[in-house]
């Protein structure tokens, strides 16, 4: 004796002798879904796209690089006024500073005083805040590196060249005419800080100015931003960011 197991579908019992019943249209059963319009779809993308830009440049401000311009004539001929130069931010920390860097540093001691800084609006602050504008806040310093912790940087030979640790440094980058420096002096720079002089030496307010106050003139490592990578406007005057240090390369080391 057989007995016949019925047909199972979705746990439905069905007679297999019956007819199948058409199922209900997709149409019938399922949302149907809003069809996006190109407009739209175009506008998210551009959300998208423009968030992750900010997002990016704020990052890449914050720990890699920032831009500033120039407002002084103390670094020419090496950086001119209205220059809008970009900062490697791992410099110091990650990279040395070392001798003939250029820097840029917050003045702590303000004393560079606090002119010079240009009007701005909100959505200016807004754009420099994420790094799409150059910093153009005053107590920010651009100078070159002569001396780090525990050099004797005097002036001058013979030959009216600067000496650090004793050796006679031949400057290259000094503004047309100008002698290394009018002013004798001789200071040795404290520990973690670094002594710093304009390129334009005639209308630089360098660590020369403060040789009478606490630390000689130097400036703290801690207060470097971080060190001059490139010129990147104008066009016709992108370049490096001025950074030599061949000239200090025989330069002995401090005498502890």
């Amino acid at each position: 004796m057989s007995s016949e197991q019925p047909h199972q579908d979705n746990g439905d019992l069905t007679d297999p002798a019956e007819p199948a019943r058409p199922m209900p249209e997709e149409a019938e059963t399922r949302p149907r879904r809003r069809k996006r319009s190109p407009l739209g779809a175009f506008i998210i993308e551009l959300i998208t796209i423009v968030g992750l830009a900010i997002l990016i440049s704020f990052l890449v401000k914050t720990f890699l690089l920032r831009a500033f311009y120039i407002p002084s004539e103390s670094m020419q001929p090496t950086l001119e006024v209205d220059d809008r130069i970009v900062v490697n931010l791992l410099a110091p920390g990650i990279m040395d500073v070392e001798r003939g860097d250029v820097v840029v540093f917050e003045d702590t001691r303000s004393w560079w005083g606090s002119g010079g800084s240009t009007e701005s609006n909100p959505v200016q602050d807004a754009l420099i805040f994420i790094g799409l504008l150059p910093d153009t806040s005053a107590h920010y310093v651009v100078k070159r590196v002569v001396g780090t912790e525990g050099d004797t940087v005097e002036c001058c030979d013979e030959s009216g060249r600067i000496l650090v640790n004793g050796e006679p440094v031949d400057e290259p980058y000094l503004y047309p005419g100008n002698a290394p420096s009018d002013t004798p002096f001789e200071v040795t720079v404290p520990q973690g800080h670094v002594w710093l002089l304009g390129d334009h030496r005639e209308a630089s307010a360098d660590s020369r100015a403060h040789v009478t106050e606490p630390n000689s003139g130097a400036v703290p490592v801690e207060d470097i931003i971080g060190r001059t990578a490139a010129i990147v406007w104008p066009f016709d005057r992108m370049s490096g960011g001025g950074s030599d240090r061949d000239p200090f390369e025989n330069v002995p080391d401090p005498v502890q």
